[in-house]
Order: structure tokens, then sequence, then C-alpha cells
């Protein structure tokens, strides 16, 4: 685990943080995939998280995603809007949870 947080820092995450980084991700993942498709999530890992940026301001970690999540695993896995959107949101919400346990960051209330 990382020393104390610091918010500066993490504006040049992948030099501070990259071994937490991974650590969230891999996480998240192993939660979802225990629990849904595992074909959908290694989709979406692959073609929507593998460019995907965290970041933390105002006190909150926060995902990004790339532009047009849905149509970049259209093809590559089956799976209907309402599913794909469902998952991703949780999916987010995992790995933005794991950001927060990982660094060690109390979650803003």
């Amino acid at each position: 685990m990382a020393d104390e947080f610091d918010p500066e820092k993490f504006e040049d995450k992948y030099a501070h943080y990259f071994n937490e980084l991974q650590r969230a991700y891999k996480n998240a993942f192993e939660q979802m995939n225990d629990r849904y498709d595992s074909e959908l999530i290694h989709g979406i890992d692959q073609t929507v998280l593998n460019e995907s940026e965290p970041f933390y301001e105002d006190g909150e970690f926060r995902v990004e995603l790339p532009e047009n999540p849905r149509e970049r695993i259209r093809g590559a896995v089956a799976v209907d809007d309402e599913t794909f959107e469902e998952t991703l949101d949780e999916y987010v919400e995992r790995i933005e949870s794991e950001l927060y346990r990982t660094l060690g960051v109390d979650r803003s209330e």
C-alpha cells in the first residue's frame, strides 16, 4: 500500500501510484467476474476500461470512460444495452470503491 495519499502526486498517478491503480482495477475485475458473465466482464475490461482514466478531484475519485463505450464492445460481446449499461455502471463504482480502499482514502459524505 502507498504511504499516505497525496492528491498532488495523483496528478502524475502512473509514476506515484501505478501498483495501487493496478491492484484497484484487478480487485474490481475479480469481484465483477465472480458475479457476472465472464465474457461480458472481460469484454468491458478489454474494450472500455483499458482506456479509462482515474481522477481524484474535489476529494473524490472518479473514473472517466472513453467515448462511446457501448460501441466499443459491440461485435465483441453479445449483450443488450440495458445489461451493458447496468454492468458497466457497477464496474465503475467498484473501481472507484477500490481506489478509495487501496489508496487508504476516506470517502467524503
